[in-house]
C-alpha cells in the first residue's frame, strides 16, 4: 500500500454529528518524489477513514468525489454510546483535530496498470491510482501537508472560511508546483539529447493547460482580493463599559498628504531622506513616514493590482475625504458606481408590441444589446505653489496648500466630466458626458427650459425620477427669486448654491457657464479609485492658463513648485440620451415678489 500525503482545507465541522467537509489536494511532490494526478484516481465510497494508516484504527468513513482542484471528501466520526477502546480512540481524535493537533491529511493507494509515467530520475507521475482509505496523521510527508482551517461551532476564531489571500497562496503554490513538473518533462529529454516522446509531449501540454488555468484562477482571486480591500471597513473596537475612549487627530484634514508631497520635495525626490524627514519633523503624524515608505515600494503607487493596496494609508484616505465635497461628481445622486473594467449591458433595439386578434400572428422581434465598460483612466492636477509656502513654516502655510490642492484637483475632474470640448481619447481619457449630447438654445424663462429638459427624455424613455440639472450659481440665485403672480416662489428649494425642485436635484458649479445641463445619473456609470500618487518638481514648465496651452512657465525660473496628485476616474453614458443640455442660458433676477407686495399695500 502505497501513501500520499497531501494538503487537507478543513471547509466545515459540524460538532453535533462530528462532520467533516472539505479538499484534499493532492498535485505536490511528496517526499517520495511522487506526484499523485487526481483526474487518474478511483475508489469505493465510502471509503475507512484511519488514524496514521492503521487498519487496525478505524475512525470513521469518508466519501470522497474528484474535483478539478483534488479530490473532495465528507467524513463523518461515529459517536459511540458504548464506553470502550473505539469511543476513547474516536473522542481524542475528534479533540484533537479540533484542536488542531491533528493537523495531517495522508491517502492510502495502490497503483493501476501502466499507471506510472517516469517525470525524472526518483520522480514518478501516478496517473493510475486507486485510493483504499483516508487518514488523518501528525507527520504529513510534505510542508503543506497540515490542516490549513478548521471551522467549529463552538469557537467564533474557528469559524473562518479560506480568504482570497488563502487562495492565492494556495494557486501561487500549485502553480509553481506544475511549472516544476514541466520544466522536469523537458530536463529529461534535454539531459538524454533528443526530443519529446509522444508521452513527454502529452504530459508537458496536459501540464501546460493546468498551468493555464491556474493562471486564470490566480488573477481572477487576485482581483477579488483588491475588491476586498477595497470595500473593507475598519473594525471599530467596543469600549468597556463606563468608558468611552477615542484617538483623534486635531489637525485639519488633509494635512498629512500635504506634508507627504512637501516632504518630498524638500529632499529633492530621495525616498529615504524623506522618510527620516518626516519622521524628525511631524512626530504628530506618523502617518506620512509610513506613506512615504509605502510609495518607495516597487511598483507603481496608484496600480490597485500591485502596490496600490500598500499606500492605503491615512495619508491617501485623507486627502480623497478632503477632495469630495469639491466635487460635484459625489453630490450627484443616482449615479451608478462600477469597479474598474466592468462592462454592463445597454440596450440598443427595443421590441415591437401590439393588440392581437383571436387566431391571428404575434409580433416577434429581436432585442439588441451593448456594452459599457470603464477601463482605467488617470486624473492628474498641478497645484504650483512658492517654494516658500512648501518649506511649511507655519500650520497657516500647510492649509493654503491643501486648499490649492484641493480646488486644482476638483476644478479638473469637474470640468472634464461636464465640458462639452472633451473628447474621449482611447487609452487617455473619457469624453465628457455633454460630448455629443443633444443641445438646443436657452430661452429666458427657466421654467419653460426645464420642462422642455424633461418633456426631451420622456420622448425618448428616460426615466424623469432623479434627474440632475447643473448650472452656475448666477442662474441658481435667478431661480431662487422667481415668483408666481401670487408671489409665492416658483422654485421653493432653490439656492444661490442650488437645491432641490419637486424632486429633482440642482447642482450649482461655475463650470456649467451659460449650460443648463439635465441628465439622468442612474444611466451614468462612474468609477473612481481612492489611491493617490505624489509627484514633485522645481523643474518642470507649466501651462498655468489651460486657455492657453502653449505659454509655459518655469518653476525653476520663478522659484516655485509644482505638486502633482493622480487618481483613477473615469465615466460613461449607458445611453446616448441620458444627457441634453441648452446653451446660453442667463436668467433674469426676478422682482415678482416686491410687486405684487406693493400691489397689496394699495389696497
Amino acid at each position: 500500500m502505497d501513501r500520499a500525503y497531501s494538503l487537507l482545507t478543513i471547509k466545515s465541522i459540524d460538532a453535533p454529528t462530528r462532520r467533516i467537509q472539505g479538499i484534499a489536494s493532492t498535485p505536490d511532490v511528496d517526499r517520495d518524489g511522487d506526484v499523485l494526478d487526481p483526474a487518474g484516481v478511483t475508489f469505493r465510497n465510502p471509503v475507512p477513514l484511519l488514524l496514521h494508516h492503521r487498519q487496525t484504527e478505524p475512525i470513521g468513513t469518508a466519501f470522497l468525489t474528484v474535483t478539478p482542484n483534488g479530490i473532495a471528501f465528507d467524513a463523518t466520526l461515529p459517536i459511540v454510546d458504548e464506553a470502550g477502546p473505539l469511543r476513547t480512540r474516536v473522542d481524542d481524535v475528534w479533540q484533537s483535530v479540533k484542536a488542531g493537533v491533528l493537523s495531517g491529511a495522508s491517502i492510502g493507494f495502490r497503483i493501476l496498470a501502466d499507471g506510472v509515467k517516469q517525470l525524472a530520475p526518483g520522480r514518478r507521475h501516478l496517473t493510475r491510482t486507486e485510493i483504499c482509505e483516508l487518514s488523518l496523521v501528525t507527520i504529513p510527508s510534505n510542508a503543506n501537508a497540515t490542516i490549513r482551517l478548521v471551522k467549529s461551532l463552538s469557537s467564533p476564531l474557528e469559524n473562518r472560511s479560506m480568504t482570497a489571500a488563502d487562495h492565492v497562496a494556495n494557486l501561487e503554490t500549485k502553480r509553481a508546483t506544475i511549472a516544476g513538473q514541466m520544466a522536469d518533462v523537458l530536463t529529461v529529454a534535454a539531459d538524454a539529447d533528443r526530443t519529446l516522446t509522444a508521452d513527454e509531449a502529452a504530459t508537458h501540454d496536459g501540464l501546460s493547460l493546468s498551468l493555464k488555468a491556474v493562471d486564470a484562477d490566480l488573477a481572477r482571486w487576485k482581483a477579488q482580493e483588491q475588491a476586498n480591500i477595497a470595500s473593507a471597513v475598519a473594525v471599530v473596537p467596543r469600549p468597556m463599559p463606563g468608558f468611552a475612549v477615542s484617538v483623534k487627530s486635531n489637525l485639519p484634514a488633509g494635512t498629512a498628504f500635504v506634508r507627504a508631497a512637501c516632504a518630498k520635495y524638500v529632499c529633492k525626490g530621495d525616498s529615504r531622506q524623506a522618510i527620516e524627514y518626516a519622521q524628525a519633523r511631524w512626530k504628530d503624524t506618523p502617518e506620512v513616514a509610513l506613506y512615504l515608505k509605502a510609495a518607495a515600494t516597487a511598483g507603481t503607487t496608484t496600480d490597485p493590482l500591485w502596490a496600490g493596496p500598500l499606500v492605503q494609508h491615512p495619508v491617501a484616505n485623507d486627502f480623497i475625504e478632503l477632495l469630495r465635497p469639491a466635487l460635484f461628481l459625489d453630490k450627484i445622486k443616482g449615479l451608478k458606481k462600477v469597479p474598474f473594467n466592468t462592462s454592463m449591458p445597454a440596450q440598443t433595439v427595443g421590441g415591437q408590441y401590439g393588440w392581437v386578434g383571436e387566431g391571428a400572428v404575434k409580433p416577434v422581434t429581436s432585442l439588441g444589446f451593448g456594452t459599457v465598460s470603464l477601463g482605467m483612466s488617470k486624473v492628474a492636477g498641478i497645484v504650483v505653489i512658492t517654494k516658500e509656502l512648501a518649506m511649511l513654516s507655519n500650520p497657516d502655510a500647510e492649509r493654503v496648500v491643501r486648499n490649492d490642492m484641493v480646488k486644482g484637483i476638483a476644478q479638473f475632474i469637474n470640468g472634464q466630466f461636464i465640458d462639452p470640448a472633451v473628447a474621449a481619447v482611447a487609452g487617455v481619457n473619457p469624453a465628457s458626458v455633454t460630448n455629443g449630447a443633444p443641445t438646443a438654445p436657452a430661452t429666458a424663462d427657466p421654467l419653460a427650459d426645464i420642462m422642455g429638459l424633461i418633456a426631451y427624455f420622456v420622448a425618448n424613455d428616460i426615466a424623469i425620477d432623479g434627474l440632475t440639472f447643473l448650472l452656475n450659481p448666477q442662474n441658481a440665485f435667478a431661480l431662487s427669486t422667481k415668483t408666481n403672480v401670487d408671489g409665492s416662489e416658483t422654485f421653493p428649494g432653490m439656492t444661490v448654491n442650488g437645491g432641490t425642485f419637486k424632486g429633482m436635484q440642482f447642482i450649482a458649479t461655475d463650470l456649467a457657464g451659460t449650460n443648463l445641463i439635465g441628465l439622468q445619473p442612474g444611466n451614468i456609470l462612474y468609477a473612481q479609485d481612492g489611491g493617490v500618487e505624489i509627484d514633485v518638481s522645481q523643474e518642470a514648465s507649466v501651462a498655468m492658463d489651460s486657455a492657453a496651452p502653449t505659454a509655459l512657465v518655469s518653476l525653476w525660473q520663478t522659484n516655485r513648485i509644482g505638486i502633482r496628485a493622480e487618481t483613477f476616474a473615469n465615466w460613461n453614458k449607458i445611453h446616448p440620451n441620458s444627457v441634453r443640455y441648452l446653451t446660453g442660458a442667463v436668467y433674469p433676477v426676478s422682482a415678482g415678489g416686491a410687486t405684487v407686495q406693493a400691489a397689496a399695500s394699495k389696497k
